[in-house]
């Protein structure tokens, strides 16, 4: 299912959200499921920002940092004094996962503005985790607040 696109009285805006995810999407090497996974079993910062509804009705993701994303940068800006100790510097890969890899695309570039060089997301989001047969973490989630 993609985001509706449509303004509220139904006009497409193509200077809109369209637009900035293209260009959040242009700096970004977006993985796919199996090399997102990859990269966490290499020590890569999975980073979850689906809403506790969603994790409810899906899964939640083997060694995911749960984080709300509406204290997202102050928990992953390494310069921030609200970071949480995982984040250990601008050259650390942090991958973002959503529902399905947009909001997550939005998130990585912000991470990439805070000096995150290497933030990014996963292509599909925690919907192709899944469909690709990937695991599913059982057990307590980290979230963190």
């Amino acid at each position: 299912m993609t985001p509706d696109p449509s303004t509220p009285d139904g006009q497409h805006d193509a200077a809109g959200v369209e637009a900035l995810l293209a260009e959040a999407r242009s700096g970004l090497d977006r993985l796919t499921p199996a090399q997102a996974y990859d990269a966490v079993l290499s020590g890569a910062l999975l980073v979850d920002t689906r809403t506790t509804e969603q994790r409810a009705r899906q899964g939640d993701l083997p060694g995911a940092v749960v984080i709300d994303r509406t204290v997202f940068e102050w928990r992953l800006d390494p310069g921030s004094p609200w970071h949480i100790p995982e984040v250990t510097g601008p050259d650390q890969l942090v991958v973002v996962v959503c529902r399905q890899g947009y909001s997550s695309s939005l998130a990585a570039a912000s991470l990439q503005r805070l000096g995150l060089r290497r933030a990014t997301d996963v292509v599909g989001g925690a919907e192709a985790w899944f469909a690709a047969g990937l695991p599913r973490h059982d057990g307590p989630v980290d979230v963190r607040e």
